[in-house]
């Protein structure tokens, strides 16, 4: 999904926010707040709704969320009393405002050959290395205690693609097996990393989001 609003497009397939051509940064926190906001608007969510979207059956302290609006502000921008898009129910949640529209599906470019696709989202996979996770510099981030910050890494080069566990506490499985050295990838194959189920899919067959995730 691309929407644009003001100067801005979120686009979640590739996990950016865009000032014109520019990048601006979020954490994936940060990111997943935004798109629940825009995907809801103009319904207000409660903190506590925010609060079991963004971490399951996880304690935070109310000032964690404040933090990530303050952090989703600043990328757009905008401060609390003056923001363009980011509204503060008083006593609470928070809601978008402001005009938005969603975008036709972005044309990939010629490099994306892969994806990695799973219940909350997907992710395109160009030429390259990629890691999966729960750190912030990680190309999929999947947010579970199962997952290592540096769980996996999957190579893309040409039509070949392979996968390989970087010693995680819980373990990568490829097809149901444990990974013991890297492995190739085919189009369908289903990987879990701890408790996460994701699938890996190739170009020429479409992501798709039929996927399970496992809690």
């Amino acid at each position: 999904m691309q929407v644009r609003f003001g100067e801005f497009t979120l686009d979640t397939e590739s996990r950016q926010l865009r000032r014109g051509d520019a990048e601006r940064h979020l954490s994936p926190k940060a990111f997943e707040l935004l798109r629940l906001l825009i995907e809801n608007r103009p319904r207000a969510l409660s903190k506590a709704e925010l609060h079991e979207r963004l971490w399951p059956s996880t304690f935070v302290s109310e000032a964690t969320l404040s933090s990530l609006v303050a952090e989703v502000r600043d990328a757009l921008g905008e401060k609390a009393r003056r923001g363009r898009f980011v509204r503060t129910v008083h006593r609470f949640g928070y809601a978008f405002k402001g005009d938005a529209t969603e975008l036709g599906p972005r044309v990939q470019s010629a490099d994306v050959r892969c994806w990695i696709v799973w219940d909350l989202g997907q992710v395109a996979l160009r030429d390259g290395e990629h890691l999966l996770g729960r750190d912030a510099d990680v190309a999929v981030w999947l947010e579970s205690p199962t997952v290592s910050r540096h769980h996996a890494r999957i190579r893309i080069t040409g039509p070949d693609a392979t996968i390989e566990d970087l010693g995680s506490k819980n373990g990568t499985f490829l097809r149901g097996e444990c990974l013991a050295a890297p492995s190739p990838l085919t189009d369908g194959d289903e990987i879990r990393l701890g408790s996460v189920l994701v699938k890996f899919r190739r170009l020429g067959t479409g992501p798709s989001t039929e996927t399970q995730h496992s809690r």
